[in-house]
């Protein structure tokens, strides 16, 4: 499970202050709720949550003990913090970007997978929280830190049909969200949304995109066809440093579009970022949350660069002192009220370090273009094809190996 996915108590933390500019907002942004209206949906989470212990456990202790088992889970990640807003988007309510929208039967299912993990239930269970599937090789950028470099551009080896058996399995495993990457997944705009429109309704899906081609007629497709979500990487607030990063001079308009296209098709919208050691100050981190809040995006995501990909064998690790500032930024922005109009971040390497990682067949992989199992998009180890008749032991090979930099749980 990840760092984001239970509510906790409220309590006050001292965290970082640090005066951010006021600037004018575009024409629309998703919402993020705080004070009473939050109050009001985290009691709804709650009920809805003890109302799935009471169906799925006959013991009444049980329907006090998992509830309250979540939130220890919770604490023993995140320590006694508690998140002072939540997204709102289409009606639905995001505590994190890992776990679906309160409320609807992705919701449901996820919530009763979790609480299998405490004390096992009768039905059927989902196996996975998230699923990372790579559509395509095709990519018009190139990324400094592209973690598929190395297959960019080549032959796609998984027909359509093969690419919908593969999120028909993992659907039939249990998954609460899909995301779709590649490569650059809207070169694929009729492939995608054959894939949606196939793929059952119980699970959440987004896609991870340059916002290349995220036009307002392909939003609202993506849309019709059951998108939940998109993660638009922007990776500096400066356009031309971000074009540069990305190797087109078109890459920060799309972005730009993009993200103001699925606002207003009432699509969940994040910035993805590669902290770079270049990026890494907290003058960056807070002027890039400004960018986003004016944006109106519900989430940002910190992603820490890996050697693998484009990056293999180069020193690109951050420090100790860079990581201490993304946690002090990652901690102030999401539980400091002072930061309540701003998008909450998702930052993996918080957790990680403290629960260990929860992707390596875990509670998350990733399928690449070719199909194969790996533990995620940066620890590429095969072990498997999901579309061979063992992919259970894939998966249990894949869990025995874990992460190769955190323990998996």
């Amino acid at each position: 499970m990840n760092n984001e996915n239970y509510i906790g108590q409220i309590i006050s933390v001292p965290y970082i202050k640090k005066d951010l500019t006021i600037v004018p907002q575009i024409k629309n942004k998703q919402s993020l709720v705080y004070g009473w209206k939050k109050k009001y949906a985290v009691l709804s989470f709650r009920l809805t949550i003890i109302g799935i212990a009471i169906k799925n456990y006959r013991n009444p202790w049980h329907w006090i003990y998992i509830p309250l088992s979540l939130i220890k889970l919770r604490r023993k990640t995140l320590g006694q913090h508690y998140l002072t807003k939540l997204a709102c988007v289409d009606n639905r309510y995001y505590w994190g970007l890992y776990a679906p929208g309160w409320n609807g039967i992705s919701f449901k299912n996820f919530i009763v997978a979790e609480m299998n993990h405490i004390i096992p239930v009768k039905q059927k269970v989902n196996r996975f929280i998230n699923s990372y599937v790579a559509i395509t090789k095709k990519c018009s950028l190139k990324c400094e830190h592209c973690y598929e470099w190395e297959n960019l551009n080549k032959k796609e080896t998984l027909s359509p049909d093969q690419l919908k058996s593969i999120v028909a399995k993992l659907q039939e495993k249990g998954v609460s969200q899909i995301h779709f990457s590649g490569g650059e997944p809207l070169l694929k705009m009729d492939l995608l949304i054959d894939i949606l429109n196939s793929a059952k309704k119980e699970t959440d899906f987004w896609v991870l995109t340059s916002g290349f081609k995220l036009t307002f007629e392909n939003a609202k497709k993506l849309k019709t066809a059951g998108l939940n979500g998109v993660m638009i990487s922007l990776d500096h607030f400066d356009p031309d440093k971000h074009n540069q990063f990305r190797g087109f001079k078109e890459a920060f308009y799309w972005v730009e579009n993009g993200v103001q296209n699925a606002i207003d098709n009432q699509l969940a919208v994040a910035l993805t970022i590669c902290t770079t050691k270049e990026f890494t100050t907290l003058d960056n981190l807070y002027t890039y949350a400004n960018l986003a809040k004016k944006m109106g995006v519900s989430f940002i995501q910190l992603l820490e660069p890996k050697a693998v990909g484009h990056y293999s064998e180069k020193d690109v690790f951050l420090s100790d002192t860079q990581i201490q500032i993304l946690e002090d930024f990652y901690l102030a922005m999401n539980y400091d009220p002072k930061y309540k109009e701003y998008p909450i971040i998702s930052y993996h390497g918080y957790y990680q370090r403290r629960q260990g990682c929860f992707a390596a067949g875990n509670r998350s992989l990733y399928v690449d273009p070719d199909g194969d199992i790996n533990a995620c998009p940066f620890c590429q180890t095969k072990t498997g094809n999901v579309l061979d008749d063992d992919f259970d032991n894939s998966i249990l090979k894949l869990q025995n190996l874990g992460c190769h930099q955190f323990n998996s749980n």
